[in-house]
């Protein structure tokens, strides 16, 4: 919102420099985004009046005026030289005085064409108050000659730009932000009084209101033999262009005027446009499905039955609450109108700018409230004006009005107000702030009970009233304290370890962390989690980001194009992420761990060979992760890996994750020139550590047996390695596959595995007797469940 500083001085006489209003204002919640001068600097330019003209008789185009300056320079005349093809005897024109400093010159006595000229006449452009200007700008005909043209013009104003918070529309008008800086700088409010208009047109339009729920309040005026030939005065169009609003004609203006002063819109109508004329009728209803309207935007509208009408007998004359209609609007001979002043439910205009593509000045106050208190008085105050420039005669102010919005009391405790602020403002205090924020009240025992003001939609609840004691009082004026609290250490549970660790591990291992947004495109969800019912956002910030993702595997690939893209050829990285699965009875979170890699097993370097990474070096890195447990790993299809290189991650018979090399077609759709390796996992299942125990050294050395097996291509080397160690034989150490043989010598369909047995007892050395039993029960036992036999 923009206004003239002037304007809101002549309503509130603070001593505040533009500068401290600007901090005053900002701290109270009222953001002061930009302040600027109406006017750059420019001296001894004053108003002068041209007095006679003739022709230079050397220039076509040039005339030799002689301009009344009122005697400032001892003279009474001065000659000055102008191409301005706008002057005429009789004008009034800014004049500026030999030694006058402009914007972009400074004016000498010269000489042009032969013809000595003293002075300077000015348009807006020499003066620095437009880019392009036709001609001279000509002042009023009361304008005093001889006048600082600086002082008379106002330009020494500064035009404020608020950033208003949704809450504060009573700030949408002066009178509002002068009560504001009233109570700020704890001086008088001098809000002007407006006298009732005399009634000099008796009766007026019938008003049928049927939505009551949405125009509780409804006023309306006729006024006729208007002159709308008659301008808007300068100082009435240099507020509204000092605002950001174009003048149009005198109603419209006067209207816009009141807009700005109060904060409540109003609308007028042509009123030889409304069916009936001063015997009709003028209906607030909602829209029929077949009607149009054609708004003053020159947009053609096709209403909607949720769409609130002021309409006549006939068609529909405008948009309530948002823009008035191109047929009935004030123009140009217009010598009768209608006068419109309502209170519209702020639920009824919220989201039809949205919907309709534009907003307006109405509509933006509108949808955060307006003051049904003030909407007779606003209709008064416009009447008044539109009479005093334009003439005519009004009538009676007709009036419907139904149930408004109740201001039910707001109790504030002056013991809640210490112990929210931390600070003691006391009941004298506390009765000067709400005094100057003019709101009403009664005191009770340390209890204030405040009936909020109708302009004050915001305040519902004791911690609104207390913001508004804070506010007025200062932010700054609280006094700054260090918090002192009680600081005990927590217990560390050490069967528990925290993601910290699991982070270190990975970046010892030559990972990077990487954060994402957990809102993914639901293409992901599809490809990489087979997620036929994610859970969509009602309101996605953007169409690629429409669903909570499931699995991490989206934005880890998404991070990997975008490194490849600035040329990094190998990549390392890994994300700690929130998930979301959607149940039938709601929604799971869960925390899960992903890591992607890409490239070269290690960096480039001399003495290590290129070698892209693979399954296997991946598969090492979550051993280091879950270690001293020890994980299995088996082949189980996952939709985003390759179909023979996807791995279920097992945890003593749990599934807690997956492990495996990107699928063939994912890779081709996101354009990588090999494949990636990724896993995720379930951060729980790391979460919980194993004590380590102290066990004796043994001091006799470990016995070492080969053990050479043939099975079906068919049985996994991990279902045979926890068969045996379940079996739980004494003495057996270690056990682990050494060598796998296909091929020469080997029957078809079956495969060589070579486990190396290593047994070792704490107490003595093992005999060749006792090793040979052990390592024939494994035989046994491979041979009986899997039918193994022993490679020759």
């Amino acid at each position: 919102m923009k206004f003239s500083e002037n304007w809101l001085r002549t309503l509130v006489n603070s001593t505040l420099s533009s500068s401290e209003l600007a901090h005053a204002l900002t701290m109270a919640g009222l953001e002061v985004e930009t302040i600027e001068p109406v006017a750059p600097f420019f001296d001894k330019v004053v108003v002068g009046e041209v007095l006679s003209i003739q022709k230079h008789p050397d220039a076509d185009r040039l005339s030799i005026c002689q301009v009344n300056v009122n005697k400032v320079l001892g003279d009474e005349r001065l000659q000055i030289v102008c191409g301005a093809t706008n002057i005429h005897v009789g004008a009034k024109v800014p004049c500026a005085l030999i030694g006058a400093q402009l914007p972009t010159m400074v004016i000498h006595q010269t000489k042009v064409r032969g013809v000595e000229s003293h002075g300077m006449l000015c348009s807006t452009k020499e003066l620095g108050l437009s880019e392009v200007a036709t001609g001279l700008l000509l002042l009023s005909d009361d304008a005093p000659v001889g006048a600082d043209f600086r002082n008379y013009y106002e330009l020494s104003d500064k035009i404020f730009t608020l950033k208003l918070t949704p809450n504060r529309g009573d700030c949408l008008g002066l009178l509002g932000l002068a009560r504001e800086v009233a109570a700020i700088s704890a001086v008088k409010f001098n809000f002007p009084k407006t006298e009732p208009v005399k009634n000099k047109i008796s009766g007026g339009l019938i008003i049928n209101v049927e939505a009551m729920e949405a125009c509780p309040l409804y006023c309306g005026r006729v006024i006729c033999d208007i002159d709308l030939d008659v301008p808007t005065p300068t100082w009435m169009v240099r507020r509204l262009e000092r605002s950001g609003i174009r003048t149009i004609n005198a109603v419209v203006d006067a209207t816009n005027y009141v807009m700005l002063e109060t904060g409540q819109p109003l609308h007028a109508f042509n009123l030889a446009k409304i069916a009936g004329g001063l015997s009709g009728t003028v209906c607030v209803r909602y829209a029929n499905s077949d009607e149009q309207l054609t708004l003053l935007n020159g947009q053609n509208l096709v209403l909607q039955a949720d769409m609130l009408l002021i309409a006549d007998e006939i068609s529909p004359l405008a948009l309530a609450g948002i823009m008035g209609g191109s047929e009935s609007r004030v123009e140009h001979g217009t010598t009768s109108l209608f006068l419109e002043s309502a209170f519209f439910d702020p639920k009824i205009i919220i989201g039809k700018s949205i919907q309709l593509g534009f907003s307006s000045d109405s509509s933006y106050r509108f949808e955060r409230g307006v003051d049904f208190e003030n909407t007779r008085n606003a209709m008064e105050r416009t009447t008044s004006l539109i009479i005093s420039i334009c003439g005519g005669k009004a009538g009676p102010i007709t009036e419907v009005k139904g149930k408004l919005p109740l201001r039910d009391p707001v109790c504030l405790r002056a013991k809640r107000v210490k112990r929210i602020l931390g600070i003691d403002l006391g009941e004298s205090k506390i009765t000067e702030l709400l005094q100057r924020l003019q709101f009403n009240f009664s005191v009770d025992n340390g209890v204030f009970h405040v009936i909020p003001p109708t302009y004050r939609f915001d305040i519902n609840i004791e911690e609104d009233l207390i913001e508004e004691l804070v506010r007025i009082h200062g932010y700054d004026l609280i006094p700054v304290s260090l918090p002192y609290t009680s600081s005990d250490m927590l217990p560390e549970f050490k069967t528990l370890q925290t993601p910290s660790r699991v982070r270190r591990v990975l970046i010892a291992r030559d990972y990077q962390e990487v954060i994402n947004y957990a809102f993914v495109d639901a293409l992901w969800e599809k490809n990489f989690a087979n997620n036929k019912t994610p859970i969509i956002l009602k309101n996605p910030i953007s169409s690629q980001m429409s669903v909570m993702r499931s699995s991490l595997f989206g934005g880890l690939i998404s991070n990997l194009q975008f490194n490849l893209n600035r040329k990094q050829s190998r990549v390392r990285l890994f994300e700690i992420g929130n998930c979301f699965i959607q149940q039938e009875k709601g929604y799971i979170e869960l925390e899960k761990l992903a890591g992607i890699c890409y490239g070269d097993r290690e960096s480039e370097q001399w003495g290590v060979s290129p070698c892209s990474v693979d399954f296997y070096d991946i598969k090492a890195d979550i051993e280091a992760l879950f270690w001293p447990k020890i994980v299995t790993f088996e082949a189980v299809p996952h939709p985003a890996f390759h179909p023979g290189k996807s791995g279920l991650i097992q945890l003593d018979g749990k599934a807690v994750g997956w492990l495996g090399e990107l699928h063939p077609l994912w890779q081709q759709k996101a354009d990588l020139p090999k494949s990636a390796v990724l896993f995720e996992l379930d951060l729980d299942a790391l979460m919980i550590k194993i004590l380590s125990t102290a066990e004796k050294i043994a001091k006799f050395l470990p016995v070492r047996r080969d053990l050479a097996i043939i099975v079906s291509n068919n049985i996994s080397v991990q279902i045979l390695l926890n068969g045996m160690r379940a079996l739980d034989l004494p003495s057996i150490l270690e056990i682990s596959l050494f060598d796998i043989y296909c091929g020469e010598g080997v029957e078809k369909g079956t495969k060589s595995l070579a486990f190396r047995v290593l047994l070792q007892s704490a107490e003595r050395t093992l005999t060749d007797v006792e090793t040979d039993v052990v390592i024939e029960k494994l035989i046994h036992f491979l041979r009986d469940q899997f039918g193994a036999k022993l490679r020759s």
